[in-house]
This record gives structure tokens, C-alpha cells and sequence, in this order.
């Protein structure tokens, strides 16, 4: 036995002969042996993590069975070996005694040397066999735990028999009230999967839920034995937010891009009708120069297609964009995206304050910026009422926060309904929307992402009761330096 393995065996008895003995087959054969009188000894010993206790049943103030308990019966002690010794304890009934008081093994005295050692051996092959068992069990649940879904055990009755730190994190639930319940109540209670979707465990299932703001996936997959015989199913839980946010931005931008290409189209072919019908006016007015009501009704047919011929010219302009950012003037911007809501704003009767007062200019991609106004726009028209008033100021500015960079300021105030303190804190999360169905709660946030693009922030005031409102403060800096291929960062904030 080799001495570096540093082996200790606590050998415990009344009798210096039968000590003197036993020690010495044990030292002989490698071992480190600590040695000790009564009860009361080798529950303090014991408290020194021996690898094997070897342990007499007949001791001065305590039984051995007694003391054998009481060291099994102790976390930090319990998984020691212990072998009981007896000379005058031989019976069948003895050793069932010690057997069930926690001795790993019972021997008779006298006890042969080869006897003994073999005992020994057996017991320490045994409980390092166990200490391998229990770190591979602590590794497995490490990595069970470590993993970024949640996992769940499920037996051929669907009850969960186990699962990782990560499903209780998504479920909000502590393991005792997981483990040990059926799975399709837990889908039904946590996600709304009705037990009617859940089909039967032998096949792959498959299931999107929405909660609140957050997306979740859950699969059921079937385990079979080697005879393809069911023995249960994995349950994985994934949320799934981040991915559903990019696939809904992706389909936003498509759809967007598709209406401003329809849009670009509609427009660049009505200016070739328009200079036909503008031609055709002004050779009608030289004809009918005698005639003043021809020539009124002329006037004002040359004024409504000089409108016309405006609005398609900024809309083709509005869907236009560069691939690198320009200099541009924000006033003219927010002036071409307001043009596109003119017939919205008649008929609900609000009055726009323009006051587009700044001289500097700034650096951006014009097209993301008329989507990130058209979106001001539209929800101050949503959330304004009937003949209420809509302002938009524009102005040199410079940051109020971090560096206090020049740049120029946009501020749309309504004076509409305003919005609720709990509603504020929420307004460029994706997926949240006051318009109930009406709304997909991603135009806020893709705004976001758009003023971070550019180095811009954003601030919201508002006010639910009498006179209420909202005022959105867009500032965007003069200089920013963009780099090339820069994606849209949709996970940030800027203040």
C-alpha cells in the first residue's frame, strides 16, 4: 500500500492486545492507523475524516452499535466505512444489530491478518467507487444547471422528475413545485398550452408562447430504449425574445422597404401624366384669356397640381435613401414626413405649430431618419384628439447629458391623452404597445435603435391629467462619426 495515498484507519478498542494487534496487520500493510479507547474517542476521531473506522462493539461507555449510529447518523461522517470487531457479539443477531446500526461490515475476534486486510480493501474500492459516483453526479448536475435553457425529466406519465436551475429561473417556480408535477399543467398554467394542443409524448412537439413582453419555445422531445420502447421525454424550455425581435424588425423593414419602392413607383409615373396636364392648363389659359370664370377655374386646377406635383416630389425623396450619411437639415425632413400625414391632420381638424428654427446641419442617413419622425408623427396624431393642437420645434441645441455635444433638437408635443408613469418606463421596450390591437410595439423601439445609430438620445415628458400631453425631445449631435457597415444596435437605450 503505498504511503502517499496517506490512507488513515481509526481503529477504536478497550483492550491494548487486541489494539496492539490489529494495528499492527494494518500498519504492516501500508496504513496509517489512529488509535482510540472509548465511545466518546472515536466520535471525536471520526470528526477527523478517517477513511475507515474499525470499531469494537463492546466499549467502556458507549456500544459500539450505538457509536456507529451516531456516526452515520452525521452528514460530515456518514459516508465513513465503518467494520464492526467483537469477540463476545457473534451471534446471527448481533451482526443483523450491527449491520442496522450503520457497520458497513461485521468481523469475529480473533480475526486472521489476511481476513482483515481484505475487508479493508473491499470498503475503500467501495467508497471511492462512491466519491467517483457523487462527483460525476455533481459534475452532470453542474452542467445540467449550467446550460441556458430549461430542461425538464419527464417520466411516461408526463410528471416532471427533474429539471435545472434554468427552467425554475423561467417558470418562477423553486424545484419542489415542479418536480413531481404533471407537465402539461405547467404549460397550461406558465405558457396557455392547453392540454388538448399537448398530443401524445411519442411524437416531437413544438410550441411558441408569448407571455407579457417576452417569447418563449417549448419542446417535447420522446427518449426510447434501445428496444425503441418509450421511457419518457425531455422538455426544454428557450426564450426566445431576442430571436423574435429580429424577425419582427426584419419584417417590419421588408414591409416598409416594399411600401417604399410602391410608393417611389406610384409617384414616378404620375409626374409624366402631371406634365402633360400642366402643359395642357397653361395652353388652355392663353386660349380662354377672354373668359374669367375659365380662367378661375383654370387658377385653381394649376394650384391643386402644383400640390400634386409637390407631394409626389417628397415622396419620392422620402424613400430615398443614401448609403453613406449626408449632410442634411432636419427641418426639411420632418417638413417632408408631416406632408405624408397633411390629409390626416385636415380631417381630424389639428393645428400644427411649426417652428422649424435651426441653421446647423447634421450628419445621417435622411431615409432612417424620416422613418423615425414618421413614427413621432403617427403617434402623436394617434394619441391627439379632434381640433387639439401639435407642435414641432426644431432648434439648435446641445446634449443635456454626457459630453453636451452642438447638435440640433426635434420636439413633438400633442395634447392629447398622455401617458400613464407605469406606461413611460416601458415605451421603447419591443412588443409593448398602449394601442392594444392596433399597435405591434416595435415602432418605438426601432425609432431607438435608429437615434442610437446616429449618436442621438431621446426623452419623454408627459402628464395624464388636466392640461394633458406628451413632449418627445429627439437631439441629434452635429458631428458623429459612423462606422462602415455599422448595424442598428436594436438591444440599447441611449437616455
Amino acid at each position: 500500500m503505498s504511503k502517499q495515498k496517506q490512507i488513515r484507519i481509526l481503529h477504536v478498542d478497550d483492550r491494548a492486545e487486541n489494539r496492539y494487534i490489529v494495528s499492527k496487520i494494518l500498519r504492516n500493510a501500508g496504513f496509517q492507523v489512529i488509535e482510540g479507547k472509548t465511545g466518546r474517542e472515536a466520535l471525536q476521531l471520526a470528526a477527523e475524516q478517517p477513511d475507515l473506522i474499525i470499531l469494537d462493539v463492546r466499549l467502556p461507555d458507549i456500544i459500539g452499535y450505538e457509536v456507529a449510529k451516531r456516526i452515520k447518523s452525521n452528514p460530515a461522517t456518514s459516508s465513513i466505512p465503518i467494520i464492526q470487531l467483537s469477540a463476545s457479539f457473534i451471534t446471527d443477531e448481533s451482526k443483523v444489530q450491527a449491520l442496522d446500526s450503520g457497520a458497513d461490515q461485521f468481523l469475529t475476534q480473533p480475526v486472521e491478518g489476511p481476513v482483515l486486510i481484505a475487508s479493508v480493501k473491499a470498503l475503500l474500492r467501495m467508497r471511492n467507487a462512491e466519491t467517483i459516483s457523487r462527483l460525476s453526479a455533481h459534475q452532470w448536475q453542474t452542467t445540467f444547471d449550467a446550460l441556458s435553457e430549461g430542461i425538464g425529466l419527464l417520466d411516461n406519465d408526463q410528471n416532471i422528475l427533474r429539471c435545472n436551475r434554468r427552467m425554475s429561473e423561467l417558470l418562477a417556480l423553486p424545484y419542489p413545485e415542479i418536480e413531481g408535477r404533471n407537465c402539461t399543467e405547467i404549460l397550461n398554467s406558465a405558457f396557455g398550452i392547453s392540454r388538448d394542443r399537448v398530443k401524445a409524448f411519442s411524437l416531437r412537439q413544438v410550441f411558441e408562447s408569448r407571455v407579457g413582453r417576452q417569447w418563449f419555445r417549448t419542446t417535447i422531445d420522446p427518449v426510447v430504449d434501445y428496444a425503441g420502447d418509450p421511457v419518457g421525454s425531455i422538455l426544454v424550455i428557450a426564450e426566445i425574445t431576442d430571436q423574435k425581435l429580429a424577425e419582427e424588425a426584419l419584417m417590419v423593414t421588408e414591409k416598409l422597404a416594399a411600401t417604399g419602392r410602391l410608393a417611389h413607383s406610384i409617384a414616378h409615373e404620375i409626374n409624366n401624366p402631371l406634365s402633360s396636364i400642366t402643359n395642357v392648363i397653361f395652353l388652355l389659359k392663353h386660349s380662354l384669356k377672354s373668359n374669367p370664370e375659365a380662367q378661375e377655374y383654370l387658377e385653381i386646377a394649376d394650384a391643386e397640381l402644383l400640390r400634386v406635383s409637390l407631394i409626389t416630389k417628397q415622396t419620392l425623396s422620402f424613400h430615398r435613401d443614401s448609403s453613406h450619411p449626408v449632410k442634411v437639415s432636419l427641418s426639411e425632413i420632418v417638413d417632408s414626413a408631416l406632408s405624408i400625414y397633411s390629409l390626416q391632420l385636415k380631417q381630424k381638424q389639428i393645428v400644427v405649430d411649426k417652428r422649424f428654427e435651426a441653421k446647423g446641419f447634421v450628419h445621417a442617413f435622411p431615409g432612417q431618419l424620416r422613418q423615425v419622425f414618421s413614427n413621432m408623427l403617427a403617434n402623436a396624431l394617434d394619441a391627439s384628439i379632434a381640433k387639439s393642437k401639435f407642435t414641432i420645434h426644431v432648434y439648435d441645441s446641445h446634449s443635456w447629458r454626457g459630453t453636451g455635444s452642438k447638435g440640433v433638437r426635434v420636439v413633438f408635443s400633442d395634447t392629447g391623452k398622455g401617458i400613464s408613469a407605469s406606461d413611460k418606463t416601458h415605451l421603447c421596450e419591443a412588443f409593448f404597445t398602449t394601442k392594444e390591437q392596433k399597435g405591434s410595439g416595435l415602432g418605438l423601439w426601432l425609432s431607438m435603435a435608429i437615434i442610437n445609430q446616429h449618436g442621438g438620445g431621446i426623452s419623454v415628458r408627459s402628464r395624464v391629467t388636466s392640461p394633458s400631453g406628451t413632449c418627445f425631445s429627439l437631439f441629434f449631435p452635429t458631428a458623429f462619426a459612423f462606422e462602415e457597415n455599422l448595424p442598428i444596435d436594436v438591444g440599447s437605450q441611449s437616455p
